[in-house]
């Protein structure tokens, strides 16, 4: 295997001024001595490896020395210290191995420090954390590797233990120092499938939507909740709210897994909407060695190299402690460009499941998150571009504190699958279940405490410039699916949760509104969302967003379907509503019953509705701009019950409107091609100044609207998207085969790709879904000593921001 490493890059000039966010009274410059280190390539079982020469003991500081290589070739008990490698610590792949320590730090440093954060080597901040490459051979932990992963049949352990005297917020930890970390157990064709048959409770057996390879009898897995229960506060600690069980395999015969006891809830697998079973073992484990005690973490700093797949991360974070979390990159920007977590499953974490903080161009895909205190998966400070996140699953996000120090003050961290705050990255074919608060949240806010004014990376590789992350749109959320959440199913907020207070009602709450800065994407940039799956929620989809397009989006079973929008400049096409309790399609800004500009949605459907409830379409009161207005056009409905209007005033908090115009709602082709309904609120204080003859029309007003028919009335284009931003690529690999280099990667869109580049030729595109293109080029002469790839997509937009990667020719395995 080649060794892969970066291409230069400029040092990470703003991490220089970045606050510590370690423990203020533990100094990472206190260095301590080794007791033992390696003299010479060998076995970490032969004394002749160290000196003094002896095996490593209990208690022991270990340094794997510079230009040494030494094979993890035990499975002790013995809790070492600390292990520092400086040259090379490669786990056997022979045999079953564990090590149980406190830190484990790769970095290129003969000194060190009992730091479970900070980096101990010049050309570090006072936090510890890097600000320029150092050059050189990398420093390797290797736990397995991509292509020579730990074989099915052995274990790999790395157990973390807080040792008297280390800093409860620093230790224990496995830290990546500007050095090369990987992680690598067997393969999974999947780590999670839908079910493929319904399980009732009393099954002993599940049947899977598709056989799967790489999972074994005495595996734990998980079949998600169906059904959304009232569970108060938290899933936490709830069992009668959870419906996820646990499960271990007994039993494997084609796609059916045979269970060690039987199921106590449904779990549904037949129709649209069906539960997941994931596998949460892995044979490559990374864990706290006190489940109950003080936790450790895992983290990657800048200037680092490698990857992670099939490996479990179970029982780590700290719970309340900023920057200490169970998979953490850490201010990369784009430094580990190339580096994935690829089928990992992350277990009982009291601090997320995987934090992307300040980085750029990572891949995750696959992985499993089950139970984290806070947000899962999350992008941290919203600096963060052109990561991939495809085909996760997350459940039990819980809800948690706000940690200290945040970068975002406004983000209560209250049990989010997926969190984010820049629109440029990818959501892809990811499923989230019951989280506590939400299964997808995107938020960016501008506030006294906060400048959304960051320095975001140029798409033409030119430095940085600064942006405004509100205006930056949601670039590729697609195919996503969330559902028995305990409140939100997908919540896209322009500063936030921001609600006038509605017990005043005049026009002090009208200025208040108009006074919320709503900014956010323009027409040309609005934010997408397209093919997403809501279900067995309480609030269904909330678009609290300006210029917002939403294509194919399928709400089941929730209390509220599209729930307190944010009326300017949103689009929809092929919205279906089905079994929503109270509120349908609510008013603009629920109580507040406001709405600033237009609204169209083209392609609906109402499905199976009883009597119980508000209209299906709720007429906003107050036209906070003069022109705001509702359009549908092709509507059904379907299974309604009669007594279930069509449109009408909302319900809760109902007053006179308090703005001279009302917002009618239109209905085209209603009564036939060009015959147009409008229907508006019999309060409103211009209803029939328009001349319009109004009435109550039978399955189309309620109680408290009107309508008439209207002509010349245009269905409006409130949005003119354009695609002009380059797509992103991530080299994941490149390996000898015959004497050709195989080089192998990933690129993602807003659109489609058109093809990939390297080294200017063209890629065969293996597979490609949701605007995700996975891609394989083989150089059949000579191996150069650069590789460069990009991608172009179909609007014709080139990638500037290439990636680049050396070769060296006589290395192993990839940086």
């Amino acid at each position: 295997m080649l060794r892969l490493c970066l291409a230069p890059l400029a040092a990470l000039a703003a991490l220089a001024s970045s606050p510590a966010i370690g423990d203020e009274h533990h100094d990472h410059r206190q260095h301590i001595e080794f007791s033992v280190r390696s003299v010479q390539d060998g076995s970490w079982s032969d004394p002749a490896t160290w000196r003094p020469a002896r095996v490593p003991k209990s208690g022991d500081r270990v340094l794997v020395s510079r230009e040494t290589r030494v094979e993890y070739d035990v499975k002790s008990d013995a809790v070492l210290r600390l292990v520092q490698v400086v040259g090379r610590l490669d786990f056997a792949r022979d045999r079953d191995t564990e090590m149980n320590v406190g830190v484990l730090k790769v970095q290129n440093s003969d000194e060190c420090s009992e730091s479970g954060f900070a980096c101990d080597f010049a050309g570090v901040n006072l936090a510890g954390e890097p600000l320029e490459e150092l050059g050189g051979v990398l420093p390797a932990l290797t736990v397995g590797t991509p292509e020579a992963p730990i074989p099915a049949e052995h274990n790999a352990r790395i157990r973390l233990h807080y040792l008297e005297g280390m800093s409860q917020d620093d230790a224990p930890a496995l830290v990546c120092c500007s050095a090369r970390m990987e992680l690598h157990g067997a393969p999974m064709s999947r780590t999670w499938v839908k079910l493929g048959r319904s399980a009732k409770p009393g099954d002993t057996s599940v049947t899977l939507a598709e056989p799967v390879e790489g999972w074994r009898v005495g595996d734990e897995v998980i079949v998600t909740g169906s059904e959304h229960a009232y569970r108060g506060r938290t899933f936490r600690n709830n069992r009668e709210a959870v419906g996820t069980e646990e499960r271990r395999v007994t039993g494997i015969d084609g796609a059916v897994l045979h269970l060690d006891k039987p199921l106590e809830r449904e779990h549904y697998g037949e129709g649209e909407f069906r539960s997941e079973v994931a596998n949460l073992s892995r044979n490559v484990i990374v864990e706290s060695a006190d489940h109950d005690g003080i936790r450790g973490h895992t983290l990657y700093h800048a200037f680092s190299k490698g990857s992670i797949s099939y490996a479990r991360f179970a029982h780590l974070g700290k719970e309340g402690v900023l920057g200490r979390y169970a998979i953490h990159f850490h201010l990369l920007s784009d430094t580990m460009r190339g580096g994935s977590v690829i089928g990992a499953s992350i277990v009982d974490s009291h601090n997320r499941w995987i934090t992307i903080h300040g980085t750029e161009y990572l891949v995750v895909r696959d992985c499993v998150g089950y139970q984290s205190v806070g947000h899962g998966f999350f992008l941290e400070d919203g600096t963060e571009i052109y990561n991939l996140l495809d085909r996760n699953l997350g459940v039990q996000a819980y809800r948690g504190r706000r940690l200290p120090n945040q970068v975002l003050p406004f983000d209560p961290n209250d049990g989010a699958a997926f969190w984010w705050g820049n629109g440029r990255n990818s959501f892809t074919r990811n499923v989230a279940c019951e989280n506590d608060e939400y299964g997808f949240r995107y938020d960016m806010q501008k506030t006294s405490q906060f400048d959304s004014v960051l320095p975001i990376a140029k798409a033409d590789g030119d430095g940085q410039e600064m942006i405004d992350v509100r205006t930056i749109p949601i670039w590729n959320f697609q195919d996503n699916e969330t559902h028995t959440e305990g409140v939100y199913g997908v919540l896209i907020a322009a500063n936030g949760n921001r609600q006038p207070d509605t017990s005043i009602r005049d026009e002090r709450m009208l200025e208040r509104i108009r006074d919320i800065d709503w900014t956010g994407p323009d027409v040309r940039h609005p934010h997408t969302l397209r093919n997403v799956k809501i279900w067995e929620v309480h609030y269904g989809l909330r678009p609290h967003s300006p210029a917002m397009l939403l294509e194919d989006v399928r709400i089941d079973n929730a209390a509220y379907g599209v729930y307190r929008p944010a009326f300017e400049n949103q689009v929809y096409r092929n919205l279906h509503l089905s079994r929503i309790g109270a509120e349908p399609f609510n008013r603009g800004m629920d109580d507040a019953s406001a709405q600033t500009g237009r609204v169209t949605v083209d392609g609906m459907i109402f499905e199976n509705f009883n009597a119980y409830g508000l209209a299906l379409v709720q007429i906003s009161d107050n036209n906070l701009s003069g022109d705001a207005e509702t359009h549908f056009r092709n509507v059904a409905l379907r299974d309604v019950h009669p007594r279930r209007a069509f449109i009408d005033r909302g319900g809760g908090a109902l007053a006179d409107p308090v703005t001279e115009k009302g917002v009618p709602v239109y209905v085209h082709d209603h009564f036939g091609p060009g015959r147009h309904a409008k229907v508006v609120s019999d309060a409103a204080r211009d209803v029939g100044r328009d001349g319009e003859k109004y009435a109550k029309v039978e399955s189309l007003t309620g109680e408290k609207s009107l309508a008439a028919e209207v002509s010349r009335v245009e269905f409006p284009e409130l949005l003119d998207p354009v695609d002009d931003h380059p797509p992103a690529t991530i080299i994941l690999s490149a390996r000898r085969e015959d004497g050709r280099l195989v080089v192998s990667g990933v690129s993602h869109d807003n659109g489609e790709i058109d093809r990939v580049m390297v080294n200017g030729q063209t890629a065969t595109i293996t597979a490609q879904s949701a605007g995700v293109a996975d891609w394989e080029a083989t150089i059949a002469t000579s191996p150069p000593d650069v590789i460069i790839a990009h991608a172009i997509d179909q609007r014709g937009n080139i990638e500037q921001r290439r990636h680049e990667i050396r070769i060296e020719r006589r290395a192993k395995s990839a940086e």
